[in-house]
């Protein structure tokens, strides 16, 4: 039986079961972990402070999601299989409101990356900003 996305613990556990798909897929290991190297510790628990403020309420994240994203060499094929492995990660583990708007969220957070990434690209006449 699975529940919703309740707690802290939940968060990390939703957190950690996803980017651990994320490490193993071929489409997107290689990006992730070319960008965050040796910092896999720091970058897990940033993700749960800032999952935790966005589905809990918690505010417990300070900083800005997109620059990190912004000169990456990535797009809608990236985003929709992060996509795909995120829905799938919650679908296994939770069921409920804060789980579907764990996905809600994600989409609009992909959507909104992939306007302004392809925003900076036209605006820089390149495929991938440098």
């Amino acid at each position: 039986m699975t529940k919703d996305i309740l707690k802290l613990d939940d968060v990390k556990h939703l957190v950690d079961s996803f980017y651990g798909k994320i490490r193993e897929d071929k489409l997107l290991k290689e990006i992730f972990n070319s960008n965050i190297q040796d910092r896999w510790p720091q970058h897990l628990q940033k993700m749960y402070t800032f999952w935790q403020t966005v589905l809990l309420s918690e505010h417990t994240y300070y900083g800005s999601p997109f620059p990190p994203h912004a000169k990456m060499p990535i797009d809608k094929e990236h985003f929709d299989r992060w996509l795909q492995l995120w829905f799938d990660t919650i679908d296994e583990n939770f069921t409920g409101e804060i789980a579907d708007e764990a996905k809600w969220r994600a989409s609009k957070m992909a959507e909104m990356f992939q306007f302004k990434i392809n925003y900076i690209r036209e605006k820089s006449g390149s495929k991938y900003v440098q």
